[in-house]
């Protein structure tokens, strides 16, 4: 017969690592230092549209936005397909930009910001980098903008631990997953069986 006891304790030291880890990541979610920066919202910097503008009609657009930046006046097109940018005053396909124009969106959308950001230091295709360690990928078919930095890494390595993702193959962090359970359910089941059982009295 099992011992319950030694059951409970065997699970309990097993479960040490795993609730530590929960219990200090839990506690970094609930107070959440630095979320505000790393998970800020980057856009890009648009100016009011200075002449009248004729958008031509197509059944397969769902959704429409036109915007100016410093490259111009564009309009991206929502279809089933994906999207569509437009230059909206000729209504002809936007060119992919240059390493150069890419450096000039991205520079306008920091400007108010160069403490996060510092300056630029390379463009490698989408993605562009800082000099204050901080990523930023252009997202040229929604004129969007996603920055990514070091606290962003830690946080997200902070998820990973909290949900014992800590190998970094999805099978077996999924097995770790499904096991720290399991041991939470047997710890709770022979705790809860413990307290049934009458304690003999003391010699």
């Amino acid at each position: 017969m099992i011992n319950k006891y030694r059951l409970h304790r065997v699970v309990g030291i097993a479960l040490l690592c795993p609730l530590a880890a929960w219990s200090l990541t839990g506690m970094v979610f609930l107070i959440q230092p630095g979320y505000g920066a790393a998970y800020e919202a980057l856009r890009v910097k648009t100016y009011p549209l200075d002449t009248a503008i004729e958008i031509p009609a197509d059944p397969q657009w769902q959704e429409l936005r036109v915007l100016r930046t410093v490259l111009g006046t564009h309009l991206i097109a929502n279809t089933h397909n994906g999207n569509i940018h437009l230059n909206a005053l000729t209504s002809e396909p936007f060119p992919d930009p240059t390493d150069a124009q890419k450096t000039q969106l991205v520079l306008d959308a920091i400007e108010e910001n160069k403490d996060r950001y510092g300056s630029l230091t390379a463009v490698d295709g989408e993605l562009i980098t800082t000099s204050s360690g901080i990523e930023i990928r252009l997202h040229w078919d929604t004129l969007s903008l996603q920055q990514y930095g070091n606290d962003t890494r830690w946080i997200d390595r902070l998820y990973r631990v909290h949900y014992l993702q800590w190998t970094g193959i999805k099978t077996l962090d999924k097995l770790l997953g499904i096991t720290g359970l399991v041991l939470l359910l047997l710890i709770s089941i022979t705790g809860i069986n413990l307290l049934r059982t009458p304690r003999l009295p003391a010699a």
